[in-house]
């Protein structure tokens, strides 16, 4: 299994942070590159916890579909999505959150499995797990400015 952990720091209220990062319109513009849309479930608004989203999303220019669900939530510290149906073969997001001062803390912890054995292990280590990490970033740089600036 493969595993990326990113931390970022937002000076903002963790209220605020954990809102944001549960919600489904920012996340499809965090992800208008891949055309990332919310098609079934929860397709706007806050995810609550024992919500599913099905996403269309291309990915390596491919029309993708992927379900996950909100397994656990304690606001506004931590949620866990994990896949329901989807390309890989398991994949767990961990959001946690924490108050540091004037900042938050939120963490990324993102493991996952491709199939296709020895193959899908080789993918990752050459590219899925560089690929993966660039778009959390980018859904995290969005995260931040919309809190910070909304201070």
């Amino acid at each position: 299994m493969s595993k990326i952990y990113i931390e970022t720091i937002i000076k903002a209220d963790i209220h605020k942070v954990f809102d944001l990062a549960r919600d489904i319109d920012l996340h499809q513009q965090s992800a208008f590159k891949t055309r990332e849309k919310a098609i079934a479930g929860r397709t706007s608004g806050l995810i609550e916890n024992g919500e599913t989203v099905t996403w269309r999303a291309k990915h390596l220019g491919i029309y993708q579909t992927h379900t996950s669900k909100i397994s656990e939530m304690e606001a506004p510290y931590k949620f866990t999505d994990f896949m329901l149906k989807g390309t890989f073969k398991s994949l767990k997001h961990q959001h946690l959150f924490s108050q540091e001062g004037e900042n938050t803390i939120m963490t990324d912890i993102f493991e996952f499995e491709s199939p296709l054995g020895i193959i899908g292990k080789l993918f990752n280590r050459l590219f899925l797990t560089n690929y993966l990490t660039k778009f959390l970033l980018t859904r995290n740089k969005l995260i931040k400015k919309t809190a910070e600036f909304s201070d």
